[in-house]
């Protein structure tokens, strides 16, 4: 069986969450990321080029829950796919693309958190009792 991939976006939340719920009752999260850039030297050495802006949405129980965790400012990665569609605006007819999100958590690398489990998991306990081996092997001169 083949690997299911998926597109990724990473970044940061560049403005508040914002939720909203259709007819139906069913969430959307609406959030403007930003996505630093850089280009590597021949050195080594990185220049930081221009950010950009774009939008990202979730929807149902998944919006609600990244609504309740993510705050301006936190570093994310997530998994979905972007999505392109027309509107018009002015008159004029205006070219959208935003990111739907299935996934989103935050970036490791780049946040400190402490991990609540949903449910508790006991911690391992050898089958048999081991004989703890000194940190340091013994030397003769």
């Amino acid at each position: 069986m083949t690997i299911q991939t998926q597109q990724s976006l990473s970044g940061f939340l560049a403005s508040e969450p914002q939720l909203s719920f259709n007819a139906k009752g069913e969430a959307r999260l609406w959030v403007r990321i930003g996505q630093e850039h850089f280009e590597r030297n021949d050195d080594g050495t990185f220049t930081q080029l221009e950010t950009t802006y774009h939008d990202l949405v979730m929807f149902r129980r998944n919006a609600e829950r990244a609504y309740a965790m993510f705050n301006k400012g936190d570093a994310f990665i997530a998994e979905g796919y972007t999505h392109n569609s027309s509107r018009q605006r002015d008159g004029e007819t205006v070219e959208t693309e935003e990111f739907v999100a299935k996934r989103l958590g935050h970036d490791s690398a780049r946040t400190n958190y402490t991990l609540q489990r949903r449910r508790m998991v006991p911690p391992l306990v050898p089958s048999t009792p081991s004989v703890a081996k000194p940190a340091v092997r013994p030397v003769s001169l």
